[in-house]
């Protein structure tokens, strides 16, 4: 692979590129793309060479791939799908059921 790149070996579309004891880990879908690293140099690097070859925009960081709604905080990463059940509750006329705890 280019760029020092190796790809997943269970994800054909996870790549991942190790730099000393640094990683980035890049996932594409169709056109979206999502990646991240332990070190922010790796992350201007690759951005770099994305906008050179590609128009692309970068959005900053990530709240929602795929169906996925992802919130980040000091304290980690939390991956949930609170707006595909409210859609489902809506679909099947369960939008106004009472919950049970």
């Amino acid at each position: 692979m280019g760029n020092g790149f190796r790809r997943g070996n269970v994800d054909n579309t996870l790549f991942l590129k190790s730099k000393k004891e640094h990683l980035l880990v890049v996932q594409l879908y169709v056109d979206d793309i999502i990646f991240g690293a332990t070190n922010n140099d790796l992350c201007n690097e690759f951005s770099k060479i994305m906008r050179s070859e590609f128009e692309m925009s970068m959005m900053d960081e990530l709240n929602f791939f795929l169906g996925l709604q992802i919130k980040q905080t000091s304290n980690g990463t939390m991956i949930y799908q609170k707006k595909y059940f409210k859609e489902l509750l809506k679909r099947f006329g369960m939008n106004s059921a009472k919950p049970i705890f």
